[in-house]
């Protein structure tokens, strides 16, 4: 059962100290220009996929909702395709019991007078933007950090970013090391004590957390932040890199590391990280109050080589930067993991800060610790059709063929005689239709999220087996995108954020602008859930020092 909450009411639920999950169940696309503050994005075209990561507790208090009325009686005019009360019915099949509808969505919000916010990772954003105002992080402008370089100074450029996203520009001489990176490695990048040390990212908020990450370890050497990262350097008329290569090595000095344990030690003691051990989790775990999230923040290559039973993979930048991707319950309990005793209370210290109920595992990967696995929602199961038979059945047009990849991917090459959709358009998109149904997915989930609507409408589909990878190896064209696709109807891209990147400077003043100004929307109930100590004197780094 669901039941409808006004917004005023969602609003307490918000601040009263009890967990919650708020997904905002309208595409990526919609749910970038405009949310709420603590929304959390879980589209409905992958509402099965995500909904058990993100609130695996089925007994969690938890309210959905889309652009407008959801399905209360409007007229579903709302920009959200009316899903809200689909995906809430689609979440008590899920088993989930506690599951309300916000009346009136966000229009209905922002109408009760609360603000709705753009963008994307919102909070851990605004967190930065009062971080620098609370420690003063100083930083060094694009056209100062040219000269340094120009003059051969002793400088290290560090880039905070994934390896992903640093391998698409990146300042000159930068080497990547993810902020949940710095801590263990920092002595191996930089030796010298009177190096000065810059970090960087792509806009704001990476380079200021990465920066007072060393500060607060009490690192000696000068640290910086780049004033607005790749952006500031491009907007001061300054060349930046592609495809990148240069990134941090192995931490293998014993000296170095004892001594960044030591400092991470501190840090944890100072922002009061609680370390627990694998038996209380053990107990966490069953408790049918709270909902447990167990994070190893290492890299994806550790990762990627063993993990403990029941974790997720939660980079520890990643996690900072971006933690609604991973936490969808607010108030949740939180244990962080590594396997050296350094990043995870680095990361910890961080959370504790941004309000999260974060603990770091005692022995880490070595605890012992082992969860029961992730649940994964059934998914209904689909034929396959190879490529030649779907060939054959579209120039007989004997079938009708969707695309479900990302609305981008289908613009640069698509098959012909295909059409683009996505799960909250296809009772509009094959309405009155008889043919058979073929669905190309990349991700086979997603069409079998798809399907479960398709089941509804009495259509069965069937899947392109191997996706478009398959189609190409047999030889079969894509054609490029053709104009057919308009940005109307794309309603999983986030254009908000995607010129800024591309050479258009007016995009990146646009975005500047915006993560500044985030701060100045806030409540004084939104400012109070961060941690942040009063206000400190300025880092001997900073030039008002």
């Amino acid at each position: 059962m669901t039941s409808w909450v006004e917004a005023a009411t969602l609003k307490a639920w918000l601040h009263d100290g009890r967990e919650i999950a708020l997904f905002d169940v309208r595409e990526h696309g919609q749910y970038g220009q405009a949310h709420l503050f603590y929304g959390i994005s879980l589209p409905y075209s992958r509402l099965e996929i995500e909904a058990p990561r993100l609130a695996p507790r089925k007994s969690v208090r938890l309210v959905v909702h889309d652009g407008g009325d959801g399905g209360d009686g409007g007229d579903g005019g709302d920009g959200g395709d009316g899903v809200a009360l689909t995906a809430a019915q689609r979440l008590v099949a899920l088993g989930y019991t506690d599951v309300h509808v916000l009346r009136g969505g966000t229009a209905g919000w922002q109408a009760a007078g609360f603000p709705l916010f753009a963008g994307v990772n919102v909070p851990s954003k605004t967190f930065g933007e009062l971080a620098e105002q609370v420690y003063r992080t100083p930083h060094v402008g694009a056209n100062d950090l040219a000269a340094m370089l120009e003059r051969k100074e002793d400088v290290v450029v560090l880039d905070g970013r994934p390896f992903t996203e640093f391998q698409k520009m990146n300042i000159p001489t930068a080497i990547n090391c993810p902020n949940g990176e710095l801590a263990l490695r920092i002595r191996s990048l930089v030796p010298s004590e009177k190096t000065r040390i810059v970090i960087n990212c792509a806009g704001r908020t990476r380079s200021i957390i990465g920066a007072q990450t060393l500060i607060n370890l009490g690192l000696p050497n000068p640290v910086f932040a780049l004033e607005n990262g790749t952006q500031g350097w491009h907007l001061a008329d300054l060349a930046l890199e592609h495809g990148g290569s240069r990134r941090y090595g192995n931490a293998d000095e014993p000296a170095a590391k004892s001594a960044m344990q030591a400092a991470a030690s501190a840090l944890a003691r100072r922002f009061e990280v609680p370390t627990v051990t694998a038996d209380t989790v053990r107990t966490w775990a069953v408790d049918p109050q709270r909902t447990l999230f167990l994070c190893d923040v290492r890299t994806p290559e550790e990762f990627a080589k063993g993990s403990l039973p029941g974790a997720q993979h939660t980079p520890g930048g990643q996690l900072m930067q971006a933690n609604d991707q991973y936490l969808g319950v607010r108030h949740a309990r939180l244990v962080v993991f590594d396997s050296d005793g350094i990043r995870a209370r680095t990361v910890a210290s961080w959370l504790r800060q941004m309000g999260h109920d974060a603990s770091v595992l005692d022995q880490g990967l070595d605890s012992g610790l082992a969860l029961p696995p992730a649940e994964i929602a059934p998914l209904p199961p689909l034929p396959s059709i190879g490529p030649k038979a779907l060939a054959a059945g579209l120039a007989g047009r004997g079938v009708a063929a969707i695309d479900l990849r990302p609305s981008m991917q289908f613009r640069k090459g698509h098959i012909a005689g295909t059409r683009w959709s996505i799960r909250p358009r296809l009772t509009a998109a094959l309405a009155g239709e008889q043919r058979p149904v073929v669905l190309i997915a990349d991700d086979p989930a997603v069409a079998g999220c798809a399907a479960i609507d398709l089941a509804e409408l009495g259509l069965h589909a069937s899947l392109l087996e191997g996706g478009t990878a398959s189609w190409q190896a047999a030889g079969l064209p894509l054609r490029a995108g053709d104009g057919a696709l308009p940005d109307s109807d794309c309603i999983d891209f986030l254009f908000f954020v995607h010129d800024r990147h591309n050479g258009n400077k007016e995009a990146a003043r646009q975005y500047l602008a915006w993560e500044v100004n985030l701060v100045g929307q806030l409540d004084a109930l939104e400012l109070s859930a961060f941690r942040l100590p009063p206000a400190l004197p300025p880092h001997p780094s900073s030039p008002s020092a």
